[in-house]
């Protein structure tokens, strides 16, 4: 597998672009970075063509013009599978940290997150908590490396869910750090990114 020459950082449902930064700063990797944010999310403005999953799939497709590693956390997971599975020639390596990856949560005793996050964020847009994709048939065919980063303090997104994508993704390692939580890549940011870069090494 050629070395990726771009890291693309996804970030949840909270479009914040900084989640990654601390990770990103602390990477020894020499590609070009480029935190991605999704319209109407976050800090990102609104943008009147974005109406679901498919187009913020689009967005991240859109970048995707040279080697790539897509590194994403929650949502972004999802997106970055669906990426890869759109579109295997340019993803070199995937990081994912605790993601759904497309499963079916509620039978991995996942809390559901989704109402108090959507009464505290009252501006985003109301279609991104009813999606629900389902990648569990499609997984198999995600041919590109994958990192898959847990903590097992998480009831988000709980450590079962790891194992279950590192059980159907062809080429992934599960690293589960003890007391990690949903902000794991911001907790533990001096974790994570050699295990980031040893991976993109590899």
């Amino acid at each position: 597998m050629d070395p990726p020459t771009r890291l693309l950082f996804l970030p949840g449902a909270s479009g914040n672009t900084a989640h990654w930064r601390p990770v990103a700063e602390r990477l020894q990797h020499g590609a070009e970075r480029i935190h991605l944010g999704w319209p109407g999310f976050g800090e990102t403005p609104p943008d009147p063509s974005v109406r679901g999953f498919s187009d913020l799939l689009e967005l991240v497709l859109a970048r995707l013009d040279r080697p790539t590693a897509l590194i994403a956390q929650s949502m972004g997971g999802v997106l970055a599978l669906q990426a890869a599975l759109a579109a295997p020639r340019w993803i070199t390596h995937l990081v994912l940290a605790v993601t759904s990856g497309g499963l079916p949560m509620a039978e991995h005793g996942a809390a559901d997150w989704r109402e108090a996050f959507r009464l505290a964020h009252p501006r985003l847009p109301d279609w991104f908590a009813a999606a629900a994709v389902d990648l569990s048939d499609q997984l198999t065919s995600v041919a590109s490396p994958t990192l898959l980063l847990w903590g097992d303090a998480d009831p988000i997104s709980p450590v079962g869910v790891g194992r279950s994508l590192a059980s159907l993704l062809p080429v992934a390692q599960l690293v589960v750090l003890p007391g990690g939580t949903h902000d794991l890549a911001i907790e533990r940011a001096e974790q994570v990114a050699p295990l980031i870069d040893r991976h993109l090494e590899g």
